[in-house]
């Protein structure tokens, strides 16, 4: 809750596919920020859009294997929904998905 309330439109965000494949697949935009779920209202919602996929997926394998992303907030919360990523980490995994 708190991660998505962080989330203002124009944000960028991954779009990470949590069940099967487990990996971040494409780039999405915050376009409108939080507001109340209206099904739960101690909860928030955000709408976003797609922007583009990656070039190639990024698994959470690929991911966990690189050093510089060790304390990304995907592996070290991995039950999260939403966390923060990193500047570093954003560049970490562009560069992975070009190199497919």
């Amino acid at each position: 809750r708190l991660h998505l309330k962080a989330m203002p439109a124009g944000d960028e965000a991954f779009f990470y596919h949590s069940m099967s494949d487990k990996a971040v697949v494409g780039i999405m935009r915050v376009t409108r920020g939080a507001r109340p779920d209206p099904k739960a209202p101690e909860w928030v919602t955000v709408r976003v859009e797609p922007v583009r996929p990656l070039a190639a997926p990024v698994t959470l394998a690929a991911i966990k294997a690189e050093p510089a992303l060790a304390k990304m907030e995907l592996i070290r919360q991995s039950r999260l929904s939403v966390a923060p990523v990193r500047d570093e980490e954003w560049s970490r995994i562009l560069k992975m998905a070009e190199r497919g």
